[in-house]
């Protein structure tokens, strides 16, 4: 069993980025009206270009059964809530290019997420609710999905 955690940029750290607001905005703009907080998340591709794209996930529940984790080893993967439902990240540590133990983290109004590109991770889970995202991934050729299919899941709570 794996205790889900309140997502934190020092726990997530080793698997991404959390993107979210935290001080003030590197730069004012629009006549002072807007604060701009650049450069949030390490966006890293292999080659292709970065893509936009819209996700719709189904509402998950906790507990939650841990199946498949997955990876993409040419590219980074940034998910961003539109629709403000809190989401369910599952991330692993790679032990010799395989998952090691899962984490969980849930994450809280205003922070989404940037996987660092090879690293293992759930599907986009929303919790409680169906939500949409935001998706900013690579676009472009070749082979950026491998699958790991646990043989005994790990039950997430």
């Amino acid at each position: 069993m794996i205790q889900s955690q309140p997502l934190t940029a020092a726990a997530f750290a080793p698997f991404g980025d959390v993107i979210e607001v935290s001080g003030p905005p590197t730069v004012m703009i629009n006549q002072g009206l807007c604060g701009r907080h650049t450069d949030l998340a390490k966006l890293d591709f292999a080659d292709g270009r970065a893509g936009i794209s819209l996700f719709d996930a189904q509402a998950r529940a906790l507990p939650y059964l841990l199946e498949m984790v997955e990876r993409h080893p040419l590219g980074s993967q940034a998910f961003i809530p539109v629709s403000g439902v809190p989401f369910l990240v599952c991330v692993c540590p790679d032990e010799g290019g395989r998952p090691g133990t899962p984490l969980a983290f849930v994450t809280q109004p205003g922070q989404s997420i940037n996987l660092h590109r090879g690293t293992w991770h759930g599907v986009l889970c929303p919790i409680g609710a169906a939500g949409q995202y935001v998706v900013v991934d690579r676009i472009g050729g070749g082979v950026n999905l491998e699958e790991h299919w646990f043989a005994t899941p790990y039950t997430v709570t």
